[in-house]
């Protein structure tokens, strides 16, 4: 019987295993915010109200794009991300409990309850979420020059998304990039979507792996929303970069299950591709490839997943049980004196 070592002799078990535990981690983080936003929010949809006010937008469908580079990554390395950034976080080991009260607006939070979702913030880690479009990329450049100006191997990664490889950010920083030979590795998540517009009506060249020729610098193209697949092209983009050859441009195929935001109709798209997308999910895909191959039990696999919603519970739990910051507060740490 062929094992899963000889299937896939690129990758070690135990790194699937923790790809696997971090998929499944967003997976049901996000599952459970599904419930927990529209709380208070009915019966007119008011984006204000409930446990967790403002936008929410998730990152269910892409968890393999942050699970595939963050694997090789240390807590010396820079993450940046969009504002679908919670598969990002998770991935590179952000506070969720911390995390979870962000976005519930609590004292507790990463930023006092001030940032929410779309502005998540952890220097323990080295992870960030500008929550505007292409904003994380030059805070990635400015991780990357800082790194080699201090002689260091560290690395930065941003992540974005298909769309905002056509804002000024993206070809300013990259063009910057190239010219520093600096670590960077810009990761494009194409859901196919930028918000509502289809990447093919906005966007001339096919895969955005192409625009690295225009900067003299590597790019690389996923296809399959393919964890493993994302796991060797990252390996090597790192490898890079940490060894002083530059920036990598990679983009990854991936889907976006759900849409723009919690409450988008939708209208743009055609819904019956989201059951076909299911089929396909990449979670459900890697744990079915651990088990046929004898890569891990199902009884290993059922403890990683009770070990996971324990830990996203107990998060949830914390964001409800923790305080709102004070009014006299509001100010605090915004401002210095």
């Amino acid at each position: 019987m062929t094992t899963f070592e000889e299937k896939q002799p690129a990758v070690s078990v135990e790194k699937l295993k923790w790809m696997y535990e971090m998929m499944a981690k967003s997976r049901y983080f996000e599952d459970q915010m599904v419930e927990v936003y529209t709380e208070g929010k009915a019966p007119v949809f008011n984006i204000g109200a409930g446990p967790v006010p403002g936008e929410m937008h998730l990152s269910t469908g892409q968890e393999p794009a942050a699970v595939g580079i963050c694997v090789h990554l240390t807590k010396d390395d820079t993450v940046t991300a969009p504002h679908r950034p919670h598969h990002h976080a998770i991935a590179k080991g952000v506070d969720l409990k911390k995390m979870t009260a962000e976005m519930f607006g609590k004292e507790t939070g990463l930023g006092k309850g001030k940032g929410g979702h779309m502005h998540l913030f952890d220097p323990a880690v080295k992870f960030s979420c500008g929550g505007i479009v292409a904003a994380g990329i030059p805070h990635a450049v400015g991780a990357a020059m800082a790194a080699k100006m201090q002689g260091k191997d560290w690395v930065a990664v941003a992540f974005i998304g298909e769309g905002a490889a056509n804002a000024g950010a993206f070809h300013e920083s990259l063009n910057l990039a190239a010219v520093w030979n600096l670590p960077l590795i810009l990761v494009i998540e194409d859901n196919s979507y930028g918000i509502s517009v289809a990447k093919k009506a906005a966007t001339a060249v096919e895969t955005n792996d192409l625009r690295a020729a225009a900067y003299g610098i590597a790019g690389a193209h996923v296809k399959g929303n393919d964890p493993i697949a994302m796991y060797k092209v990252s390996e090597e983009a790192v490898a890079r970069a940490r060894n002083g050859q530059g920036p990598t441009i990679i983009e990854i195929e991936t889907y976006r299950f759900l849409g723009h935001f919690q409450g988008d109709p939708e209208l743009y798209r055609d819904k019956a591709e989201v059951p076909g997308l299911r089929e396909q999910d990449p979670i459900l895909k890697l744990r079915n490839s651990l088990v046929e191959a004898k890569g891990a039990t199902e009884k290993e696999l059922q403890k990683i997943e009770k070990r996971v919603k324990q830990e996203v519970d107990e998060a949830y739990q914390f964001a409800r049980d923790s305080n709102y910051p004070a009014p006299e507060a509001a100010l605090d740490d915004v401002f210095s004196s």
